[in-house]
Order: structure tokens, then C-alpha cells, then sequence
């Protein structure tokens, strides 16, 4: 059976008013029309439901029922036209985040911080992946952003926004400080103990191929799983760490590390946004983007 919603609407009007001309005025329609309405309904379930009087209307014991289903269900479209106002408002919803543990510390976090200050009803869900895994839980729906390292491969699929510019470099503790007095070669960096990332990383393979096309092979000693990490394990002298200089630079202030300069400098590169572009983002997610965009209170870009 098919009956217009728009009939059940009347009805609750004319049960709560208790008369055909008090939901007239109500609906701001005339008193014909309402009283069309319930005929029309009354003629579409097979049943009566009001009893006319020169009082106004009763409800039979069909109506009686009737109305108190049609009231349950008005009472939940309104509590979920309340709740797409408050989602509009950012009175509520939720931003699933991709990201690994370094850009969660050193880029994702000012960022984490300004929007739960802004919108603390707003869940935030922050999944540490690499950036080949993050793609993959975007592309999954199991996260609505993304936040990368470039370069990636061209992907149709997907919209990317470059945001913050970086520069990997190498770095050394006191057991290496004497080789930050000049530029040195990527042949005689080799020669020494490196510690990189891990090769599932998307930074680990721009530097390998960056290395690879110089004619060089990196083998490092130590592979780890972020730039924290290889930096400790480079401030006690385990090796010489590929970091990213602008995620290490209380290393540098402290003088704990310091950098070690290469006669043909890597390339910059740059941190990005991710989404998927047929796939339209909720309005909490919409504002988180647009604030990464902003760049308000996160890290600065050093060119």
C-alpha cells in the first residue's frame, strides 16, 4: 500500500487540533482541503478515523492508533532534521584519518589540535598506516583523509593537495658531527652505516630511486619504521639516519645532531592531502580538510 506521507502529515495536524478548521489555520491551507485530505486517507487505509461533530473531531480507535505511530515517526524525522543541523554546525560527526606516525607527530597534530578546539563534539580516528596503506583505506572507505607523502603515482581516482614542502637529508651524532664540515658525495655517504626507513614506506622508495638514478645502491644497516626513531638511534651513534630536516630540527637546536651536507642535495618534495574524488566528504570531514588547507596553526612551509 501507497499513501501519500503528505496525508499522514494533515491527519496529525487535525488529531492535534482537534478540528478540521484549528489544522487549516495550522497548515495555512483551507478547510476543503483538509477535509479532501482525510477522506482521502480514510478512503486509502479502508477504516474511519475521525468522528465529526459540530465540536470538532474525535479520533476512533484506527485513529487512535494511527496516531500514535505517525507521532513516533514525525517525532524521528524531526530528531534527524535536528541532527543534520547540528552535522552542518559541527555539533557532532566524525573524521577518519590516515596517516603514519611520523606526519601524525610532526605535520597531522597543531592540525588535531585547533579542530577539536574548534568542534570538540567532532570525533577525530587517526589510523597510523604508510602511505601506500593509507591509499589502500581510502580507497576502502575506511578513512575519509589522507595524509601522505609525495610523490605517488598518478591516480585519477583520487584528488591530492600539496600542503607542506620537506627536504630529506642525513644526519649525524657525535660519533659523525666531523662530517657536517663540508659536502661530501653520495659514493663516500655509503661508505658509511646508514639507517633509513623501511622499504614499505613511500619516502624510503623516493629516496632509493633518487639514490638509483646517481648510480647507487643504499643498503642500510638499520631500517626502522619512523623519522623518531632514526634519530635517536642516530643520536647515539649507530649510524648515519635519512631524516626529514624540518621534522629535526630540536635535534639540530640541542646539537645532539647535525646534518651532514651532500654535494648533490635531494630533491624536496612535499606533503599532501588525499581523498577520494567521486566520493563526496561529510561536512565534518569538508572542515578538517579545508583547515589543513588553511594552513592555520600547523607547521610552516621552509623552502
Amino acid at each position: 500500500m501507497f499513501v501519500n506521507l503528505d496525508l499522514y502529515r494533515v491527519f496529525l495536524y487535525v488529531a492535534r487540533a482537534g478540528s478540521i478548521s484549528g489544522a487549516a489555520e495550522d497548515l495555512f491551507v483551507s478547510q476543503p482541503a483538509v477535509s479532501q485530505a482525510m477522506k482521502r486517507l480514510e478512503e486509502q487505509l479502508g477504516v474511519s478515523l475521525l468522528v465529526r461533530s459540530s465540536k470538532g473531531v474525535r479520533l476512533t480507535r484506527e485513529g487512535e492508533t494511527l496516531f500514535q505511530h505517525v507521532s513516533r515517526a514525525q517525532s524521528l524525522v524531526e530528531a534527524g532534521e535536528r541532527k543534520i543541523v547540528e552535522i552542518r554546525g559541527m555539533a557532532s560527526g566524525e573524521v577518519r584519518i590516515g596517516a603514519s606516525d611520523t606526519l601524525c607527530k610532526y605535520y597531522l597534530a597543531p592540525y588535531l589540535e585547533v579542530f577539536h578546539r574548534q568542534y570538540p563534539k567532532v570525533r577525530l580516528h587517526v589510523t597510523n598506516r604508510t602511505t601506500p596503506e593509507t591509499i589502500g583505506l581510502l580507497r576502502a572507505g575506511k578513512v575519509d583523509v589522507g595524509i601522505i607523502n609525495l610523490p605517488i603515482e598518478d591516480d585519477p581516482s583520487l584528488v591530492v593537495h600539496e600542503t607542506l614542502t620537506v627536504h630529506d637529508c642525513f644526519v649525524g651524532g657525535t660519533a659523525h658531527m666531523d662530517l657536517g664540515d663540508q659536502p661530501i658525495s653520495l659514493d663516500e655517504l655509503v661508505e658509511y652505516p646508514l639507517l633509513m626507513l623501511e622499504t614499505a614506506s613511500n619516502t624510503r622508495g623516493f629516496i632509493d630511486r633518487w639514490a638509483a638514478s646517481r648510480g647507487v645502491t643504499l643498503n642500510p644497516e638499520v631500517e626502522l619504521g619512523s623519522i623518531d626513531l632514526l634519530l635517536e638511534f642516530a643520536g647515539i651513534g649507530l649510524g648515519i639516519a635519512c631524516v626529514v630536516r624540518e621534522f629535526a630540527q630540536a635535534e639540530f637546536a640541542s646539537g645532539r645532531l647535525r646534518e651532514i651536507p651532500l654535494r648533490d642535495p635531494i630533491p624536496r618534495r612535499s606533503i599532501g592531502i588525499v581523498t577520494l574524488k567521486d566520493v563526496g566528504l561529510a561536512v565534518a570531514a569538508s572542515g578538517f580538510v579545508d583547515l589543513l588547507l588553511s594552513g592555520q596553526s600547523g607547521p610552516q612551509d621552509r623552502n
